[in-house]
């Protein structure tokens, strides 16, 4: 019996066919063939006959799996726990033992443990069933200190078709002793020697699936670095620490005293004093106060930091004392440890606290000393704030960081990473080109990699992965990478800096999407490169969002996007801005020092590091962005202009009665705007998207864009790059500014244009507007608005023939009025 898939009825029958077309649409299971041998009854499910893993094709109903959106793809797993009673090398007097699963031409070990009969592993390697063709599965016990190679202490097979089917949410397959076959003394031990194992068919949902050594990982080189290879091609679920805001503000200081200044009270009034607060990498000062009064000191300055949970790294205030220029004197520190801060959680009044100044490297101060004066803080750790660590054009969480705070979940998000087709390879090793691919993906606060498929440019994945959805209007990012960190990589760069390369990224908006529909698609991967814009292949994906009650999630659009503190008490934006880099150098960090780790390249690219540095493509497409936007009013308003001037005299007409209509009915001219927009919308919607929205390098002017300018868009911070090459950038930067500071100098005049219209700085035209006002009120005092707006519109329509082609007199005396550039140096 077919598996049933729910996107094959609900995808799109034309992206539907066009996916399948392309090899990508995951097809219906059939029932698995392997070789030799049909099944025995000895690994019947709940809902299923048939035995192990011929039991799959039966006409019962199927076993019940999470895995919908992805095909299922049935592993051999083999779960290597212990051993016991090895015997001991006559010739080496030791042991050394590791286990060989060997399946077919697949072969995979476990790490030797040194002179130990009784070792444990606890290991699980995973086969394919579609690179498989054997018929038996073989374990081997053997000595790593053995005369001879071919050597083993015993041995143990399995038939592939006894094997028993697992499938979540079954516990796990319990473990069994097996006694091993020697053939040192024909087939028979000299001493009981077994193994505990246990194996299984599974599939990709299998709890063992995500620390499991696949078999397409078998070329992935041994050595020094050979676990940490084989570790960073797993399948992993990763979280971001928890994130809080430090705000920290230095109110004052009492009873400091520079100890190279002290009883010279005259150069004690030229001191500046300045307080400094460090927190992990991050440090912030305060102004410079002048130390007047050596008693007190007043600050009253606010410093704010990111910080993640567990607390690492303490808050060190130090207060320096600057009498020349260059020359600094730490007068003093305290080391604050962040867990004796408060969490507020709301605007609630934080009690200011006193703190001792312990001294601090001064010579001339007296080793006894352990007084430097005292230092008034209020400090507090903010928890109804959103911690940003990505932009929040595609933020993925909204939040505070207080768990109380946070809305129940209005939705279900589901990701199958279906797999990727067409890829470019990436590097080269024995003189081919290779890829070896593994995707992330982030949304909230949970980060998914899957496992990397080796030596692959059609690699498929079939994971799939959830997320709740506490806002619809927030993204979900995927991106690319080939993993550089194997073996065969690490042995063709030799000792350069290996950093994993990107192969694309894509966003997708879940506002975008419909609920409870499954969209099937293959996105296409763009990235940048100093050459130009590369296509790196296809990223294949199925995306539903489910909600969980569709009024609430009606109801939050009309809600803040951001916590009610980010408006009751909000961040400069520079300050915002500062505060998102320093959250995501700490994400990067945290998430480097996981196993296997999410490297820093990864992490950065995905919460796009660089958004904030300037890029000649992307002032560019912003600004065709603009112009865009502005086509529609600019096409209404060439609309407009052939109206009056007649082009079409049947549409002027036209026009002509609906003027006239409405001025006679004013009450219609609103329920006309509304109901033209509402048929508006109901007449787009047959145009409405059809699938979610990939990376458009039209839209990001990365076809057409000079290589040069490129290469300065990837170029690092501060720039790496010759002063010959820095100068022309310069040069070439200088002139683009110069045609924005003119468009913002004519901005400028117009503006001071109409504040001069009663400002008399040119008497005679503010006499005469002053003059034309005052007609204009009693005009329009005795004439109706109607009449008024009647005849302003007829004018305005009138035939070319009652048109003058000189400018109109107001535009001339407009033009005429004085602006302030004529001050300007």
């Amino acid at each position: 019996m077919a598996y049933p898939y729910v996107f094959h009825a609900q995808a799109p029958p034309a992206r539907a066919e066009e996916y399948k077309s392309k090899g990508a649409m995951p097809q219906p299971h059939v029932r698995p063939q392997w070789p030799a041998g049909s099944g025995s009854g000895a690994g019947r499910g709940r809902g299923g006959g048939g035995a192990g893993w011929m039991g799959l094709g039966s006409r019962e109903r199927p076993l019940a799996s999470a895995y919908d959106l992805v095909e299922q793809m049935h592993y051999l797993y083999v779960r290597v726990v212990k051993a016991r009673g090895i015997p001991v090398g006559a010739v080496t007097g030791g042991c050394s033992p590791y286990v060989e699963v060997r399946l077919g031409n697949y072969r995979g070990t476990t790490p030797h443990q040194e002179r130990k009969s009784n070792p444990e592993w606890n290991q699980v390697f995973a086969f394919s069933r579609e690179r498989v063709q054997a018929t038996a599965l073989e374990v081997f016990v053997r000595d790593r200190d053995a005369v001879a190679r071919d050597d083993y202490v015993g041995r143990i097979a399995f038939d592939i078709s006894e094997v028993p089917l697992r499938v979540p949410p079954d516990s796990p397959l319990a473990p069994q002793w097996y006694r091993l076959e020697s053939v040192r003394h024909g087939g028979k031990m000299l001493l009981p020697t077994e193994v505990m194992l246990a194996v299984w068919v599974g599939t990709q949902a299998d709890e063992a699936f995500g620390d499991a050594w696949h078999a397409d990982a078998a070329s992935v080189r041994g050595g020094a670095d050979g676990a940490a290879a084989v570790q960073s091609t797993r399948s992993k679920v990763y979280v971001t620490p928890k994130l809080w805001y430090l705000r920290i503000n230095v109110l004052e200081a009492q009873d400091v005293v520079t100890g190279g200044f002290v009883g010279d009270k005259v150069r004690q009034q030229h001191v500046e004093v300045f307080a400094k607060v460090q927190v992990g990498g991050m440090m912030l000062r305060t102004k410079p106060c002048a130390m007047r009064n050596p008693t007190s000191l007043t600050w009253n300055e606010e410093l704010v930091f990111v910080v993640a949970e567990p607390f690492e790294d303490p808050a060190v205030l130090i207060v320096e004392a600057r009498a020349h220029p260059g020359k600094d004197e730490i007068v003093g520190r305290a080391v604050l440890p962040l867990t004796i801060f408060e969490k507020r959680l709301d605007r609630v009044a934080i009690h200011s606290q006193w703190f001792s100044l312990e001294p601090f490297g001064h010579p001339l101060r007296r080793p006894e000393a352990t007084f430097a004066g005292r230092v008034h803080l209020r400090a507090c750790l903010e928890g109804a704030y959103h911690v940003m660590d990505e932009p929040t054009m595609y933020v993925s969480d909204t939040r505070p960081t207080a768990r109380q705070l946070w809305r129940p979940p209005v939705g279900v998000l589901e990701v199958g990473v279906l797999g990727a087709q067409g890829l470019t390879p990436m590097k080269t090793a024995d003189g081919r080109g290779t890829t070896d691919a593994y995707c992330v993906a982030k949304y909230g606060q949970k980060w998914v990699r899957t496992r990397t498929v080796v030596d692959s440019c059609s690699p498929r994945w079939n994971e799939q992965y959830t997320w709740e959805v506490y806002d619809p209007c927030t993204v979900l990012t995927l991106a690319m990478f080939d993993n550089c960190h194997l073996g065969k990589a690490n042995a063709a760069a030799g000792n350069a800096v290996l950093r994993d390369q990107v192969m694309g990224k894509v966003r997708i908006r879940l506002s975008t999407l419909e609920m409870d529909k499954v969209y099937t698609n293959a996105h296409p991967l763009v990235v940048l490169h100093p050459s130009g814009v590369r296509k790196n292949g296809e990223l294949c994906l199925a995306v539903r969002l489910t909600s969980v009650s569709l009024a609430s999630v009606v109801c939050l659009y009309g809600k803040p996007l951001l916590p009610k503190m980010h408006y009751v008490q909000p961040f400069a934006i520079p300050q915002l801005d500062a505060l998102r880099r320093q959250a995501m150098s700490i994400v990067a960090a945290r998430l480097s020092r996981a196993e296997p780790p999410l490297r820093r390249e990864v992490v950065e690219y995905m919460l796009d590091a660089g958004s904030h540095l300037w890029s000649m493509r992307r002032s560019k497409a912003n600004f065709l962005r603009v112009t865009a936007l502005l086509s529609g009013a600019a096409s209404t308003a060439r609309w407009l202009v052939d109206v009056c001037h007649w082009r079409n005299p049947v549409t002027t007409v036209l026009v002509h009665l609906l003027f006239v209509t409405l001025m006679c009915f004013p009450e219609l001219i609103l329920p006309t705007v509304f109901l033209y927009m509402a048929m508006t919308g109901l007449w787009n919607y047959r145009r409405r998207p059809r699938r979610p929205s990939s990376m458009d390098a039209r839209l990001s002017c990365a076809e057409a864009t000079h290589p040069d300018e490129i290469d300065e868009e990837l170029d690092t911070f501060p720039t790496s790059k010759p002063n010959d090459v820095v100068r022309l950038r310069y040069d070439r930067l200088r002139s683009v500014a110069g045609r924005i500071q003119t468009v913002v100098g004519d901005v400028a005049t117009q503006g001071e244009r109409v504040r001069s219209l009663l400002a008399w700085r040119d008497p005679r035209a503010t006499a005469l507007f002053t003059a034309l006002c005052l007609v204009a009120a009693v005009t329009l005092y005795v004439t109706p608005l109607r009449v008024v707006a009647l005849v302003a519109g007829l004018y305005a329509l009138r035939h070319p023939r009652f048109r003058s082609r000189t400018p109109s007199a107001a535009g001339n005396f407009f033009k005429r009025l004085p602006s302030r550039a004529d001050t300007m140096l």
